[in-house]
């Protein structure tokens, strides 16, 4: 679980299913779904599947480490 304090990021998954904690919420995701994560929300994601889950992040400002807090 980690939040970021600047990045808004928008999370696309392209392959598999899987669980997206995001806040105090529990999310079932699959191929199609696109999460957006605002700024200091806490958030993962997890793999529930048998085959690989694949997820195109794409971050605004772009990301950077030191905006990653883990929780």
């Amino acid at each position: 679980l980690h939040r970021h304090r600047c990045s808004e990021e928008i999370y696309h998954v392209t392959h598999g299913q899987g669980r997206m904690t995001l806040g105090d919420t529990v999310l079932d995701i699959a191929v199609g779904d696109s999460i957006l994560i605002r700024p200091g929300t806490p958030h993962c994601v997890e793999n529930t599947g048998r085959e690989l889950l694949r997820i195109l992040c794409c971050c605004a400002p772009a990301y950077s480490h030191d905006d990653t807090e883990i929780l």
